[in-house]
């Protein structure tokens, strides 16, 4: 057995050919989970936090506080987190690479010591992901920023509300200067910034904390510095990725799975795609139910930033793609480099060619660069088993995805990468008649 860098010598063996059917309910969101936890260092009072999913960056993300010098606890999907305790302005080098959040702690360690000391990032293999956007709008704010090869290095006597325009609507960047700006003295104006949903469930904990935050027109967030924010109770939202991977993986195998929690407000243009492509889907009281379909269509699909085709919807709807009649086109305009996957999948059998040029309705901000950001997909196709070595999270599902309808026993390895963001996701696809199994 093949162990991975990281020591692990786990896999899923998972046998294809088994339509899925039955009800999941969904996790409570990763991406609003980490950021949300981090907020939590802006009170000296407790935060608790409801419908945490338990999986790794959430792990991650509370030995970070922990390191910090916070109280934490976590049970039965809630957390919460004292930081009066917190002593120190910097987070241990032994917590870098393993996700990005780091990144986000330097305007809540400013407020509370004047400084910050973050060690550098990691995350998924999917692209540049540079974080000049966050320094430029900590800099804005009057950080004096340093950095070298293993550290970045913030302080400032006090932040000051600035009026920040983001060259592009980066969800982690937005959320960098709204946690810097709900503390800074006087008004900040964050301008062409993400609205994604988790972001404004991260502004609703705000809000309950105290702080005066409001989403205007033109994608602009109008924040009023306060003095002090305090305690709060949240419930965090369902994850919207997962939501859309479990239909996926629904529909292409044949099912018929109820998505309990699915919401249809944060789906808007994942359901549009899926009615395009002919895949049937109910919106009931507490879900969606997605149903088999006779037939899958081809389609030409860009992804985009809220309220766009969401970047991380795109591995999963190109699964689907390999098994719709006709020629599909995707143009990926979020992250440059979110194609690597596709080459496991065509040692599947999948028929994916992946060009340089601007495959969409428009040129994005790679045109004429060496990127190969746009697929073709053709369809439909017999996938066969592999073994497979997952890369990061989110191709890891369309890994999972493509196993569960091809002709015999694929091996996935690196199997920790999924478990980083889909909670209990053995048991999930047990609970829907999945043939897979844990080795290791």
């Amino acid at each position: 057995m093949t162990t991975e860098p990281n020591g692990s010598t786990r896999a899923y063996a998972i046998t294809g050919g088994v339509p899925l059917r039955g009800d999941i309910r969904i996790s409570g969101a990763k991406n609003a989970a980490t950021k949300e936890i981090v907020a939590a260092l802006l009170s000296d009072e407790p935060v608790t936090l409801h419908n945490v999913p338990d999986i790794g960056d959430v792990h991650v993300t509370l030995e970070m506080l922990k390191g910090l010098g916070a109280a934490v606890t976590f049970s039965d999907g809630t957390v919460t987190v004292d930081a009066s305790g917190v002593s120190t302005p910097e987070v241990a080098e032994a917590l870098s690479r393993k996700n990005r959040i780091p990144i986000l702690l330097m305007g809540p360690l400013i407020h509370r010591f004047g400084e910050a000391r973050i060690p550098a990032l990691g995350g998924c293999t999917i692209g540049a992901r540079p974080v000049d956007f966050h320094l430029a709008a900590l800099k804005a704010m009057g950080a004096v920023i340093t950095c070298d090869e293993q550290t970045y290095t913030a302080s400032a006597k006090r932040l000051k509300g600035a009026v920040i325009t983001l060259t592009y609507p980066s969800v982690g960047a937005t959320e960098n200067a709204m946690l810097a700006a709900v503390k800074a003295e006087g008004t900040t104006l964050i301008q062409n910034a993400a609205m994604e949903p988790e972001i404004l469930d991260l502004a609703k904990l705000l809000q309950a904390m105290g702080a005066i935050i409001n989403l205007d027109v033109n994608r602009t967030w109008v924040i009023e510095g306060v003095p002090i924010l305090h305690g709060a109770v949240h419930r965090i939202i369902p994850d919207r990725i997962e939501a859309a991977s479990f239909m996926v993986a629904a529909a292409i195998t044949g099912g018929d799975v109820f998505v309990r929690d699915a919401r249809q407000d944060d789906l808007l243009s994942f359901l549009n795609a899926l009615r395009r492509v002919g895949v049937p889907f109910r919106i009931e009281e507490d879900g969606i139910r997605v149903s088999k379909s006779e037939r899958i269509f081809p389609i030409a699909l860009e992804t985009d930033v809220h309220p766009g085709f969401m970047t991380d919807w795109q591995q999963p709807f190109v699964m689907l793609l390999t098994q719709a009649e006709g020629v599909s086109i995707v143009h990926e305009t979020v992250f440059e480099d979110r194609f690597g996957y596709t080459e496991a999948l065509t040692r599947m059998q999948a028929n994916i060619q992946l060009h340089r040029e601007c495959l969409g309705s428009k040129a994005c901000r790679f045109v004429n660069r060496d990127y190969r950001h746009s697929a073709v997909i053709v369809g439909p196709t017999l996938l066969k088993a592999a073994d497979i070595r997952i890369p990061d999270l989110r191709a890891g599902f369309s890994y999972l995805i493509a196993a569960l309808i091809a002709d015999g026993t694929s091996r996935l390895t690196n199997v920790e990468l999924i478990e980083r963001g889909y909670e209990d996701i053995i048991g999930k696809l047990k609970k829907l008649g999945a043939q897979i199994e844990v080795e290791g």
